[in-house]
């Protein structure tokens, strides 16, 4: 496609930089007024204790949505939740085209199958290694290694020069499923000149290598040969290499693999439908293996990040219909702590070291895990084979973006830049710089509906998680005058045995009361007027006897 003077090269993340998850890239192509795009990802990432109720968190597509007309495709370099998680949430909004290697389109698959959108949504399969023409862009994947099966880098051509978008990423010698890092392929691109590339954050700060797993299926081996009774190995379901080292380094110790959680399956059989985990012994259902001894079954379970609904969460707690851990039993972590899922970790570990369940943990057995992500040394020599003019550190923290650019500029790089999200960065022509910037915020899956991310119900159950809640109810006759109440209840809000709960819900009645008292005749007839009076005066006496302001929520019925 010729170029135009007014043409530009931008790139827009919008979700992925100054946090790990909930990648969300654009590329856009032509003059501002008429500048075609395409999307590269589009993930979740996960509610915490911040966000209470709320499990799944989407990026605002606000930007996309508005430009949809011009949006040539969606292209995903692999199925990890957070470069997919959001395209059957999202998908209605853009209706493009998607594209995605028969691993990816496996699980979107089933996930568009759940939203009802697997006769709507186009997915067109790319083979590892093939080629998409979107318009002005042509696009190549690249192999990469990582935690999950066809990980792909993007070598994304235009007009106006060559974009390696990377993903995420590992140099792994021996991956044991796939293939190894197409090095040759990199370094092709870096010979004919490579303008940016948009790179992997997330262990910038870490030295070495991020490791082989190969190696942890050694370690794994031995240590779970050392053990008697029940053996419960966690991991990320979707790290399909780790499920294939755990299942033969069970069968190397005389014992049958049961699955344990719905992921483990939807992840099993995507595998198995690309030619992965081949040789392994059929799985064992869970009626089946109630009839093997206890030292001849390990359970690969879901939940190894201490979610709660999740298979091992459920163990713990004794509830799981199937499987029990105790006295004698083993559990494995195969899998590294997220920042933020420190405590509901620990909680879970404490609860199953409380059933005399034996853990064990990268911590004290470092070898059972690897990271998916490249370490320092990876880092140089990606740089050293892709010899980009500017570097764009993405998928990290803010404090990751910017030791990956003072990395590159050790590196001699020419150029670096460090969007947020929201920031339009213009690659060429001329130097590297942030020209424009665009709505970028979240939006939240609550109580399975789409909503802002500071929408009035997860503020209100923020407030009352921090400050109770207290409800008024009063009935009032046809002449406005007390009829019944006001009752008062309370939610999360303490006593003590000289102040006991119903005294305080007396004494607020009584302020409840009063302030009804003070209201003049015509207000009296007003329901908003008689229920904001009503608030105050409970918020008053509360700041009173509590040091805090609770939600009110006030009902007036009248006869």
């Amino acid at each position: 496609m010729p170029k135009s003077k007014d043409d530009e090269l931008v790139f827009l993340p919008l979700g992925g930089s100054n946090e790990i998850g909930m990648n969300f890239n654009l590329y856009g192509f032509g003059p501002p007024h008429d500048r075609k795009w395409i999307v590269v990802d589009l993930g979740i990432t996960f509610g915490d204790q911040t966000t209470p109720g709320v499990e799944v968190i989407l990026p605002d597509p606000t930007f996309m949505e508005e430009n949809a007309d011009r949006l040539l495709g969606i292209v995903l370099t692999h199925a990890h939740e957070d470069h997919i998680g959001a395209v059957a949430w999202l998908w209605p909004r853009f209706k493009a085209p998607i594209y995605a290697t028969p691993f990816t389109a496996f699980i979107l698959r089933e996930k568009l199958r759940e939203a009802g959108l697997m006769d709507e949504a186009e997915i067109t399969i790319v083979p590892l290694g093939g080629k998409i023409s979107l318009g002005p862009f042509e696009l190549e994947l690249i192999t990469l290694t990582h935690s999950i099966p066809e990980p792909n880098g993007l070598a994304i051509r235009t007009p106006l020069g060559t974009i390696l978008h990377t993903g995420d990423w590992k140099i792994d010698p021996d991956p044991l499923l796939g293939a190894v890092t197409d090095s040759d392929a990199i370094q092709k691109l870096g010979d004919e000149g490579v303008l940016a590339m948009v790179c992997d954050s997330t262990n910038v700060f870490v030295d070495g290598h991020a490791g082989s797993e190969a190696d942890v299926r050694k370690a794994l081996i031995p240590l779970i040969a050392g053990l008697k009774g029940k053996v419960a190995v966690a991991c990320f379901a979707s790290n399909v290499a780790r499920m294939d080292s755990i299942a033969r380094a069970a069968e190397a110790n005389g014992r049958r693999v049961v699955l344990a959680g719905r992921s483990m399956h939807r992840m099993s059989s995507a595998a198995k439908s690309v030619g992965l985990m081949e040789g392994l012994q059929p799985f064992l259902d869970d009626s089946e293996a109630k009839k093997f001894p206890p030292d001849k079954v390990l359970y690969l379970c879901t939940g190894s990040q201490g979610e709660g609904r999740a298979a091992l969460s459920r163990i713990a707690d004794g509830t799981h219909p199937h499987v029990s851990l105790g006295a004698g039993d083993a559990c494995i972590f195969s899998s590294r702590v997220i920042p933020g899922n420190e405590i509901p970790i620990r909680n879970l570990q404490d609860r199953l070291a409380d059933r005399g369940v034996r853990l064990y943990t990268e911590r004290d057995h470092p070898g059972i895990h690897v990271s998916g992500h490249p370490c320092r040394d990876e880092l140089a020599e990606m740089y050293r084979w892709a010899r980009p003019e500017i570097s764009v550190p993405t998928h990290g923290e803010r404090r990751h973006l910017l030791e990956h650019a003072a990395f590159a500029r050790d590196l001699q790089v020419p150029q670096q830049v460090t969007p947020r999200n929201g920031d339009m960065v213009r690659l060429a022509p001329g130097r590297a710089a942030i020209i424009d910037e665009v709505p970028a915020g979240r939006l939240y899956v609550d109580g399975g509906m789409v909503t802002a991310e500071n929408g009035d119900a997860l503020r209100e159950r923020r407030h009352a998680a921090s400050n109770g809640m207290l409800a008024v109810s009063v009935v009032l006759d046809g002449n406005s005058r007390i009829a019944s109440g006001p009752q008062v209840r309370a939610l999360g809000l303490p006593s003590e045995p000289d102040y006991p709960l119903d005294d305080i819900l007396d004494d607020l009645a009584d302020e409840a009361e009063q302030a009804l008292g003070r209201l003049k005749g015509e207000q009296r007839e007003i329901d908003e007027d008689v229920e904001a009076a009503i608030s105050r005066a409970m918020k008053k006496a509360s700041q009173r006897i509590w040091g805090r302001r609770p939600v009110v929520e006030t009902t007036v019925l009248r006869l």
